[in-house]
Formats: structure tokens, sequence, C-alpha cells
């Protein structure tokens, strides 16, 4: 494990999907609400799809022992969304916002008893145990028939190597 692959680790987490363990899906292809979920911003985003991007904002060495150290990082989670809708009305697009995001806490929350995001991590969204949902203002996206946005934060801790 590497700290420079945590983006791809936790992308795999949020595209991955097993109906039996309880988690919802999140790409469309899967009957989630995303159409894309993918590591990094690409140079020119999709037009008038879902999106989510996985984003890593800060990295933390913390000496956790003379010999020991531990990467956190702290990842973001870029949601775009299409602020139009079949029906013209503007609540439609933030209320399916809303609802996507609910599923997207659920999967970064994790299963019942492993917060290791399927032995990725040593943990995820646990130290400090919170996440963070910072919703951008909609009007100008309503009025410009553009996108809303939000994102989603939270820390990973790796596990611990010797150095």
């Amino acid at each position: 494990m590497s700290s420079a692959d945590a983006v791809a680790r936790e992308t795999a987490w949020l595209t991955g999907y097993n109906a039996a363990d309880g988690l919802p899906a999140l790409p469309a292809a899967l009957g989630g609400p995303f159409d894309v979920v993918q590591a990094y911003l690409p140079r020119t985003p999709a037009q008038r799809r879902t999106q989510l991007y996985v984003l890593r904002r800060q990295v933390r060495e913390e000496r956790t022992a003379h010999v020991r150290r531990m990467a956190r990082h702290l990842f973001e989670l870029r949601i775009i969304w299409p602020a139009s809708s079949q029906t013209g009305s503007s609540e439609d697009p933030q209320q399916a916002l809303d609802g996507a995001v609910e599923l997207v806490l659920q999967r970064v929350g994790g299963l019942m008893l492993d917060k290791t995001h399927g032995g990725r991590f040593l943990s995820a969204a646990e130290n400090p145990p919170e996440i963070t949902v910072d919703f951008a203002d909609p009007e100008p996206g309503l009025r410009d028939r553009a996108d809303l946005r939000c994102t989603v934060t939270y820390w990973a801790d790796d596990a611990e190597i010797n150095g």
C-alpha cells in the first residue's frame, strides 16, 4: 500500500457493490444515482450528467510511535448534479441531489462493524468521527440552468508503517 494510491483505493470502495452487504450502489450502471464516479477531475467534465469525483485535499503523516507513522487522508467527494428536470421543477433536482448525498453518506459510513472500506484503510470517517457535506448555493445553478454542487469531506487513516 502506498499513500499515492489512496484516491484509487477510495474510488474502488465507492464504485464497488455487493448486494449482500446492504450498502447502496453509487454508479448508475449498478443502479445508483451517478453517471460518473471516478478518481480525480477530468480536464472537461461531462455535461448534464450526475457526477462524483474523488479528490484528496490533504495528507498528513503522523508519527504514532518512535519508529511508526501513519498517513491520514482528507478526502473530498465533489458532486456535480444537473439543475434541470423533465418537469421543469427547480425543486426536483435539489431533492434528487439530497437523495444521492444520502446514498453517498451510507456508502462512506461503511459496514456496521467494518469501517476500513473493505480493508483499504485502517479506518475511514472515524478519526475524527465525522463526515461533512457542504452544499453550494443552488440559486446560480438554477438560474443559469447549470449544475448544483456539493462536497463531502472526511478523513481516512492508512495502516501504520515503520519509518
